[in-house]
């Protein structure tokens, strides 16, 4: 019997779940396709056989791949966030989603090449904006609102003004 978590994030992709689930596991740490489940019989969007379902990990967060076919879109209404502790991490992850396919936005988002969204953020950011502060986080926000993918040197010197 599959063990499932309680609750998981389900993602539905247009047949490339497997592909999706093994770039994660490969490009984040705690990550790991934990089971690959191949369809009993034909369904709308594939034949018997086929990759139905993909169990993974993102960051210890468990995930299920759906192939449900082309009908259903990923938008930015669902990200995942990653905390990143210094430009070198931030730059290897965005560097890694952005240099397999994906593409960027604005503000730390970027999304990879199956359409899921990621954030990319560094702590520097997220201590900036929410800080006791209010004139350093107002200048580290207007900082962040240029860029795409964030500059961990110009938030900080945002924040001295």
């Amino acid at each position: 019997m599959t063990t499932i978590a309680k609750n998981t994030i389900c993602i539905w992709y247009d047949g490339d779940a497997e592909e999706a689930a093994r770039f994660y596991a490969a490009t984040f740490p705690d990550s790991r396709v934990d089971a690959v489940h191949r369809a009993p019989a034909d369904y709308p969007s594939g034949k018997a056989g086929d990759v139905l379902t993909v169990m993974f990990t993102v960051m210890g967060i468990p995930c299920m791949g759906l192939n449900g076919g082309p009908a259903v879109q990923h938008n930015i209404a669902f990200s995942f966030q990653v905390a990143t502790t210094d430009q070198m991490e931030t730059d290897r992850y965005w560097n890694a989603i952005i240099g397999n396919g994906g593409r960027e936005n604005a503000c730390g988002w970027c999304q990879d090449k199956w359409g899921v969204s990621w954030q990319i953020t560094p702590v520097a950011l997220t201590d900036a904006v929410t800080g006791t502060d209010p004139a350093a986080a107002r200048r580290a926000f207007e900082a962040m609102m240029t860029m795409g993918k964030i500059d961990v040197a110009a938030i900080e010197a945002a924040v001295r003004g």
